[in-house]
């Protein structure tokens, strides 16, 4: 039972040194710091690099065991990421 969670996000080295996106990666902590879950997000590159916070994305989180526990789904709202015209969803 969890009554708190810290999300720390996996900073990647590429990422960190030539500026650019790579697909996220995060651990969830119970409030003691012990990993209870990890996340990966998934999307293209075109999304993460040009449509950043409007992107479309899947994430998919697992337990400590690997067994996917819950998937969070955000698709685009808008076929341009040029010209976003509705909000985004989860």
């Amino acid at each position: 039972q969890l009554d708190q969670i810290i999300i720390h996000q996996q900073v990647e080295l590429l990422e960190a040194i030539l500026g650019t996106e790579t697909s996220s990666k995060y651990e969830i902590k119970n409030h003691l710091g012990q990993r209870v879950y990890f996340a990966v997000e998934e999307n293209g590159c075109f999304d993460r690099n040009l449509c950043s916070p409007i992107r479309s994305f899947t994430i998919r989180i697992a337990d400590n065991a690997g067994r996917e526990v819950i998937t969070v789904n955000r698709p685009l709202r808008c076929n341009s990421c040029w010209f976003p015209c509705f909000l985004q969803e989860v």
